[in-house]
């Protein structure tokens, strides 16, 4: 077992008893507040499920239509061109849509090119510079009942892009293209 591993079997478990003695200490009704917060996290979830459900709809009606294949094979050279290899594309794209299917792409480029060639490299550092954009608009604003999100979804597609830039820009410059 790794020290991280021992640490996080030791720590937790002390954190939820401190959490404990602490509330206890300062008189608040512990147990009760656990229900009511598993009562409040039970009502989130129903509230999330139909954001939820039709964005996972438009996801794939998007990849059935060919839409997704389009737009990539669109894309493909520009990318070429400044150097990002065309494997990459498709986790741009997907990344600001659906982070489980992103981390898949992820897993994948690195099962087949390997963690430590520049698309293996690339592919990590775009997974964790880049934010599931249409996934926070969908879901969040849709559970608290936020309508105009037009503001915060250019903002986001904009840090998606500034995201994608950097990370291309500090992989080439930290390991270099090959």
């Amino acid at each position: 077992m790794g020290l991280i591993s021992g640490l996080s079997l030791t720590f937790i478990p002390l954190l939820i008893g401190f959490i404990l003695l602490y509330g206890t200490f300062k008189q608040v009704p512990t147990y009760e507040s656990f229900v009511e917060g598993g009562k409040e996290g039970i009502k989130i979830a129903i509230t999330i499920i139909p954001f939820l459900v039709g964005m996972l709809v438009a996801i794939s009606i998007f990849r059935a239509s060919g839409a997704l294949d389009a737009l990539m094979h669109w894309i493909r050279p520009f990318m070429k061109s400044i150097g990002v290899p065309a494997e990459i594309v498709p986790l741009l794209f997907i990344r600001p849509i659906s982070g489980t299917a992103a981390l898949g792409m992820t897993s994948d480029l690195i099962a087949v090119y390997g963690p430590d060639s520049f698309i293996g490299r690339l592919a990590s550092v775009l997974q964790g510079s880049t934010d599931t954009t249409f996934y926070v608009l969908t879901v969040y604003f849709g559970a608290v009942g936020i309508k105009k999100m037009g503001d915060a979804l250019k903002v986001g597609l904009l840090a998606d892009v500034f995201g994608i830039i950097v990370s291309i820009v500090v992989v080439v410059l930290i390991f270099g293209t090959k």
